[in-house]
């Protein structure tokens, strides 16, 4: 007896759409390669009691209720309002730039309106918009960028900032005020029992059935279900005819600091110009959790492993349609998520994205 659908991936994508089918009375099978759900979201306890996140820091934030209402059903939320900090020439300053950054940084006593004369001042104007070079010159000047933004984009993308699109760059904007929240959504929480309980919650309907450690290319001949939903790379389900869709990775480093309380004095502190590794991310500041010790992840960007971030350069967006357009003729065939889309999506937005193809699979469009 074939299933109704069999989902590719236990992420957000994946366990979102299995999800919503299996409420709307879809039988759902949902596989996933690695030993546990959750995907780049899984978190769980180290051997010291911290609980971690294996592959790098996930801070939820929104500005959907919709999103936060959806997830409420899973999950109970922890308040956390997320706070960088840069490190420049032996000195730590907010992240995104912002007043005290450039007071700081200048020894200056700037107000608001005097900071946003500054930044007028001093921004390389840009007809044109094309670059994340582009973006930052044309939005704080040459001397912020070659400070902040220049060698950590290098590091995190091995690119230069002329190089990759002027997305990229967008999403840290300067600010005139002292605001130093990383991100200035309505809804800033953290799942309070972590992102695995969540999802073990989300996959735990009776017409959902989980199987770990499975490759769906071992499978994907059989003809055991109705309608497939992929979530992982759309170049890799079509055994790359076209090449490989670039992707930068990522190599963390894990590490436990005993009978210390605090590493750092915030959740995340970026090395723009010194060191291989691009940021340091202390966990405790994310959970809340007490204890005499603390855990710690070190990021280092790499062109080899798995892929966590799209390379958004025109070419690899023409190779992306590519791919796009043979998916367009695959019947019974849903692509939704992050690697299906070649998109770099926050969490909010994979479900959203989600939760819409849950709609138009049970609409049958």
């Amino acid at each position: 007896m074939k299933l109704d659908c069999l989902v590719v991936g236990a992420g957000f994508a994946g366990s979102v759409v299995a999800e919503r089918l299996a409420v709307s009375g879809r039988r759902v099978h949902i596989i996933d390669r690695r030993s546990h759900v959750g995907g780049n979201a899984y978190d769980e306890v180290d051997g010291h009691g911290i609980l971690i996140h294996r592959y790098g820091p996930h801070i939820f934030h929104t500005n959907a209720k919709r999103i936060v209402e959806y997830l409420s059903a899973f999950t109970e939320w922890k308040f956390y309002e997320h706070r960088v900090l840069a490190s420049v020439a032996g000195n730590l300053y907010p992240m995104p730039i912002n007043r005290t950054t450039i007071n700081k940084l200048y020894g200056m006593a700037l107000d608001e309106g005097q900071v946003r004369e500054f930044f007028e001042k001093v921004r390389e104007k840009r007809d044109s918009i094309r670059t994340s070079e582009d973006v930052v010159l044309n939005s704080v000047g040459r001397d912020l960028y070659e400070k902040f933004f220049l060698n950590y984009t290098k590091k995190q993308w091995g690119l230069d900032p002329s190089q990759l699109s002027a997305g990229v760059a967008a999403r840290v904007p300067a600010r005139s005020n002292d605001d130093d929240r990383y991100f200035q959504d309505d809804y800033q929480f953290m799942p309070a029992a972590g992102y695995t309980r969540m999802f073990l919650a989300m996959l735990s309907h009776p017409n959902i059935s989980v199987e770990l450690g499975m490759d769906f290319q071992t499978i994907r001949d059989r003809d055991d279900w109705r309608h497939l939903i992929f979530t992982g790379p759309i170049d890799g389900y079509f055994c790359f005819e076209f090449g490989k869709l670039p992707y930068r990775s990522l190599k963390f480093e894990h590490e436990h600091v005993p009978s210390r309380e605090r590493f750092q004095s915030v959740g995340t502190i970026n090395y723009p110009n010194d060191h291989s590794y691009t940021r340091i991310t202390e966990f405790k500041h994310l959970t809340g959790q007490h204890a005499s010790g603390t855990s710690i992840v070190r990021e280092y960007p790499t062109d080899t492993g798995e892929p966590y971030y799209p390379i958004p350069r025109p070419e690899n967006e023409a190779l992306y349609k590519r791919y796009s357009e043979l998916a367009s003729r695959e019947q019974n065939v849903t692509f939704v998520g992050r690697l299906a889309q070649y998109r770099y999506y926050n969490m909010d937005q994979v479900v959203a994205t989600a939760l819409k193809a849950a709609d138009q699979i049970l609409a049958g469009t």
